[in-house]
């Protein structure tokens, strides 16, 4: 009987989005294809700890998003360089042996921005989902951005604000953007710390909020028109699904709308575009991709503006493995049901991780 390979989802995590990545794990787990992986529970708590979860019981209050919450009653464990994979006790904890490949299901700072991904590369571990460059650049909107835009790839006009600089007034701001606008913090997702403005007030009260989460914010015109999705899937030869189409019943995408309201959004997937549109989107979201770096999946988000100009958004390189989630859905809507797709995100992060060991590390 073939040994199954033990898969570490690797969930929780310090950043604001970590009620989402609670959720997106629980999906990722119940999918998980039982005949060829065994799930290793490893929750991060919002100290930064690493627990040993029990199958049983990871999750408290797992059927209500705004209650859900990682059980803190589990044994404290470290992953360490060069384990190959062992988890590690600690304070005199036994070992508990060793995973195969990580599904580092985090969302946001501390989880999609490359230090997970650095932390997994040291432990020499296969880990699904993009590589260090390609989270840190896809994380941070404004180094995506200007990689987007150098590389010849549309996006909406922007601005870069530091906390430690004066920012601008809203009308110095509005003559570059147009009004209204919308404030963002530049390492974040899952529209925390977003905020509209249409006036000096707002303005100065969204800076404010968007300061809170990182030291980097962006100013971004407001765009007019539908909000389209579209995922990839693949390393060397990544394909594109079906467009999909948000149509918020929220002033805009927020995090209420995305994990909280089920109502909150009507996803109508396939997108209703024109053949010759969708596949201009399909074209673009791998385009992005591979600008990016990117390897194993992404989400890239669009604006389609009334005039039927095209604008990439952003890049969600581990995008929201919920119930409602875009990302599954549009796959699914493709023809990759959703454990299929798990397990293809994982055959992807060990592909990948054979290749990289069959390089020379040093000269001689």
């Amino acid at each position: 009987m073939r040994k199954k390979i033990r898969v570490g989802i690797l969930f929780g995590g310090k950043s604001a989005e970590h009620e989402v990545s609670l959720q997106s794990a629980k999906n990722v787990y119940e999918a998980l294809d039982r005949e060829k992986f065994e799930p290793v529970l490893i929750g991060i708590d919002k100290s930064g700890r690493w627990l040993l979860n029990d199958e049983t019981r990871f999750l408290l209050d797992a059927g209500d998003p705004k209650r859900i919450r990682l059980n803190q009653d589990s044994r404290a464990v470290a992953l360490t360089p060069q384990s190959r994979g062992l988890i590690s006790g600690l304070a005199g904890g036994r070992d508990e042996g060793a995973v195969d490949v990580v599904f580092p299901i985090l969302h946001g700072p501390f989880g999609e921005d490359g230090t997970v991904q650095g932390l997994l590369k040291l432990a020499d571990l296969p880990f699904v989902g993009t590589g260090v460059l390609a989270s840190a650049a896809g994380m941070d909107k404004d180094v995506m951005k200007r990689l987007l835009r150098d590389s010849g790839i549309p996006i909406g006009r922007f601005l870069t604000l530091w906390s430690h600089e004066e920012p601008p007034g809203y009308k110095a701001v509005t003559e570059k953007l147009g009004s209204p606008l919308f404030i963002k913090p530049s390492n974040m997702g899952s529209s925390v710390g977003i905020s509209k403005a249409r006036n000096e007030e707002e303005y100065r009260a969204g800076v404010r909020e968007a300061f809170l989460y990182d030291r980097k914010i962006i100013l971004e015109e407001f765009i007019r028109g539908r909000e389209l999705e579209c995922a990839v899937l693949g390393n060397e030869e990544p394909a594109a699904s079906v467009p999909g189409e948000v149509i918020s019943t929220h002033e805009f995408y927020s995090y209420d709308a995305k994990y909280l309201d089920e109502n909150g959004a009507v996803l109508e997937i396939p997108a209703k575009l024109p053949a010759s549109q969708a596949a201009q989107v399909q074209s673009l979201a791998v385009k992005t991709f591979r600008v990016l770096n990117c390897e194993g999946l992404s989400r890239v988000d669009f604006f389609l503006r009334e005039d039927g100009q095209l604008l990439v958004n952003e890049i969600n390189t581990m995008p929201g493995f919920t119930r409602i989630s875009m990302y599954p859905k549009l796959w699914e809507a493709t023809g990759i049901p959703y454990t299929a797709l798990i397990t293809r995100l994982i055959e992807l992060a060990i592909s990948r991780y054979e290749k990289e060991r069959a390089l020379k590390t040093n000269y001689g």
